[in-house]
């Protein structure tokens, strides 16, 4: 495929294949961006940023419900591709579809609801007879920067409210998964939005993520990706508004109160879809000592039923990891574990990129499959004796995106919810679940700023103070 660039369908001198995780075939190739080639796009979409902001709400709110439309016409052709390029199942694949019309149609809609507040001036001393109002304003170029693992939905919460808040986008996609973020480019031109409003640039991030984020014509950065990335946009941005999405390494602690097989239906469910791969998959389980066993002897029959393989048959349950690299660090971070002194209790097997679901019992906190974001499908398994040491293991670490408690008491729930140094709480689920709609975001070192079409609008808008002196 070729990249959109001002307003042209273009190749580049050197493209970069685009593998299938399963078989490592190549499904496509796209452009690997020059420098000349970020500068026409930085150029076109300071221009395309005046376009979208004299475009009435009303206007946009039409064009991405349009592109929501065609989406969801093209359903089947755009999980397929997810498939193909991030090895994702296809039942996981047809959720996401969903999920990224649901997304842009949300987004459609916040864009007629861009507004203000009245200020009460009278209530300050001295004021007199002015009035005083709030208007919301695009910030101008957004940059959209996405991950592999959800390489349609993820872009649309980025690129979604910066068209429904009057910016221009440029979307840098994962160099895995550059093909669904293309797609969607098309569908949205498809659908009218301007040429100088949506560009996708495709490239090593490490050759073009700099100049895009570095540029001072990029006034706001969308960021979902590794901590250490994320660490490195920010200093590189200078002075302009940022939402990081980082990664995480969920918790789940489970009382002796606790549904134990509801527990550990969730944990199969939320610890191992996507192979594992996503920032809020349950990775550390906490369960207290008088149910540690009777957890495990729960969990493993429903993480042994994972049948793994080929994700374009509907069969499979679980597909590859993104990369054999990746497998290779998740089968290492096990075998680590195990050599200090941890349990296998199944799993742990690796075929190139294929990673066996797999649960360790009596993981140390401070082992790397514990304290670091295992991002695959393995959890690790730890006894407290305690709430209050099962919500200190749950605080111990740098992250805090998504935790998530069984128990049946409610003051329990609630002390979990006020304790607990997450962004996303959850009460008899695992943390791996999400409505688009909601606010979405981590603390510490997971990031700041949130997603979520309404709330995505609000970081991608600049506010207004208006003073009246009548």
């Amino acid at each position: 495929m070729r990249m959109l660039v001002a307003g042209e369908w273009v190749a580049a001198g050197c493209e970069i294949p685009v593998h299938n995780p399963f078989d490592n075939s190549i499904v496509d190739s796209v452009p690997r961006a020059r420098a000349a080639d970020v500068e026409r796009a930085l150029a076109f979409a300071a221009r395309g940023a005046a376009t979208m902001r004299r475009m009435p709400g009303y206007e946009r709110y039409l064009r991405l419900k349009k592109a929501a439309e065609i989406m969801e016409a093209r359903a089947d052709e755009l999980a397929r591709t997810i498939t193909l390029e991030e090895g994702k199942i296809l039942a996981e694949a047809r959720l996401e579809v969903s999920r990224a019309v649901t997304t842009m149609t949300d987004s459609a809609e916040e864009a007629k609801r861009l507004s203000g507040e009245v200020v009460p001036l009278d209530g300050a001393p001295g004021t007199g007879n002015r009035f005083g109002f709030t208007i919301r304003v695009p910030c101008g170029v957004v940059a959209a920067i996405s991950p592999f693992n959800f390489p349609l939905n993820l872009v649309v919460h980025k690129v979604g409210p910066a068209l429904a808040a009057g910016n221009s986008v440029i979307i840098k996609p994962a160099t895995d998964t550059p093909l669904s973020a293309l797609k969607l480019a098309k569908i949205l031109l498809e659908a009218g939005i301007p040429a100088e409003g949506v560009q996708c640039v495709t490239g090593s991030g490490g050759e073009i993520g700099d100049l895009i984020c570095a540029d001072p014509r990029v006034r706001k950065i969308t960021f979902t990706g590794s901590r250490d990335i994320g660490e490195r946009i920010c200093k590189t941005a200078g002075l302009k508004k940022v939402t990081m999405e980082l990664g995480s390494n969920s918790p789940v602690i489970i009382l002796p109160d606790a549904d134990l097989q509801k527990a550990a239906q969730a944990i199969a469910s939320t610890g191992y879809a996507n192979a594992g791969q996503v920032c809020i998959s349950a990775q550390r389980i906490i369960p207290l000592q008088s149910v540690y066993g009777d957890l495990i002897d729960a969990l493993k029959p429903k993480v042994e039923a994972i049948g793994t393989g080929n994700p374009l048959d509907e069969q499979t349950k679980m597909g590859p990891m993104i990369r054999e690299s990746d497998a290779r660090r998740v089968e290492a971070w096990i075998q680590e574990a195990v050599g200090a002194g941890a349990r296998l209790v199944t799993g742990g097997g690796r075929n190139g990129a294929m990673h066996a679901p797999t649960i360790v019992a009596d993981v140390h906190p401070d082992a790397r499959l514990s304290r670091d974001e295992v991002f695959g499908p393995a959890v690790a398994v730890t006894p407290a004796s305690s709430i209050d040491e099962a919500i200190a293991l749950a605080n111990d670490s740098r992250y805090g995106l998504s935790a998530a408690v069984f128990t049946s008491s409610l003051d329990a729930a609630m002390r979990f919810a006020r304790e607990v140094e997450s962004g996303n709480i959850h009460i008899n689920w695992g943390p791996q679940w999400r409505a688009d709609l909601m606010p979405y975001g981590g603390l510490k070192e997971s990031g700041f700023g949130k997603e979520g079409p309404r709330y995505a609008v609000q970081e991608m808008t600049e506010l207004k103070m208006v003073v009246m002196h009548l």
